[in-house]
């Protein structure tokens, strides 16, 4: 009796900062979930970072510290194939493929091209100011790097979806022509549910976010992740009023953030509150306690990794040697159905 195929998930991460907890919740954690259920690929998007990361030594840092987080915090790379997008150089073959069979009408269409265009006419410049061929090109690599690993599923935030639909159009477009040599697999997108219901606040109470500047990074020393949890801000209700847990950002992120081992410690919190008697500064408090239990052993793991030839390094060799594998074997039957054979 044959065994069911397991479907394949990919999961691109762009290293274009520091790793940090609205990262954890609303990415990571839901994203290593789909190891269970799937072959599961993660691979660092480094020469996706080209597109806003100049600095060499910031991209260096950045793409290395993007992926001692993913292992610390939980990603095996025996059980998944773990790479850098830089280590599979099939990608780049193939999306020169994919932008011979891509209309230029599609990557107009680009979200993020949209929006750049938008904004360059809002503040009266040309509508191309500042756009480089990559930002431009971005949906085409990124269709590649899914087609190339023969991927069934990508998990995606509610605005990437657009990117696993243009990489089906794209895959749909070179099937049309070549078809009957070759096919690629149609991907689908699937949002993962991250259990919270709504997105993680930042220092400003807005959604924490790079592009805010208000984010808490997973692995600060302690006493500068207290002076973070300190700035959080709150209003003036007095301690002895009773407050409304979920209008505070600092509840937010501890019921969010909390595991379930103190399941007791925010549902004793939210009583507290709502009867009046604690404090903002005593909520803090409580929120420092939380994160810093469940994140030092991370901060532990995480430093280890970043040290030059940690384990880490071995993963991501070994990820890459499966990773070229799959990716070499799909680029020869493309280089055949276009009539460029080895």
């Amino acid at each position: 009796m044959s065994q069911p195929v397991t479907k394949v998930s990919l999961t691109g991460i762009k290293p274009t900062g520091e790793p940090h907890l609205g990262n954890l919740i609303g990415a990571i954690r839901p994203a290593l979930k789909l190891a269970e259920q799937y072959d599961s690929l993660y691979f660092i998007a480094d020469y996706h970072a080209l597109t806003t990361v100049r600095d060499p030594e910031l991209l260096r840092h950045y793409s290395r510290s993007v992926a001692a987080t993913w292992m610390a915090v939980g990603l095996d790379p025996k059980r998944t194939t773990f790479y850098l997008q830089s280590d599979v150089p099939e990608v780049f073959e193939l999306t020169w493929v994919l932008s011979c069979v891509t209309g230029k009408g599609l990557m107009n269409r680009a979200h993020a091209y949209k929006a750049a265009r938008d904004r360059n006419i809002e503040a009266g410049e040309d509508p191309d100011a500042g756009v480089n061929m990559g930002l431009y090109n971005y949906p085409i690599l990124m269709a590649v790097d899914i087609l190339i690993m023969e991927t069934d599923v990508v998990p995606v935030g509610k605005d990437q979806v657009q990117h696993v639909e243009y990489a089906a159009d794209i895959a749909g477009s070179f099937n049309h022509l070549y078809g009957d040599a070759y096919s690629f697999k149609i991907p689908q997108a699937i949002v993962p549910d991250t259990g919270t219901g709504h997105t993680l606040p930042g220092l400003d109470g807005r959604k924490m976010s790079k592009s805010y500047d208000n984010t808490i990074p997973l692995f600060l020393p302690e006493n500068k992740l207290k002076k973070l949890v300190r700035r959080i801000p709150t209003d003036s209700t007095p301690v002895e009023e009773p407050k409304d847990p979920d209008s505070s950002a600092v509840f937010q992120i501890l019921e969010q953030f909390a595991p379930e081992s103190a399941a007791d410690v925010v549902a004793d919190t939210r009583k507290r509150l709502e009867a009046g008697g604690m404090g903002w500064g005593e909520l803090k408090n409580v929120l420092f306690e939380v994160l810093n239990t469940e994140l030092a052993p991370l901060r532990e793991r995480y430093e280890e990794l970043m040290r030059p030839g940690s384990e880490l390094d071995t993963a991501l060799a070994e990820g890459a040697e499966r990773a070229r594998a799959r990716a070499s074997r799909v680029l020869g039957s493309v280089r055949g159905a276009i009539g460029i054979d080895r």
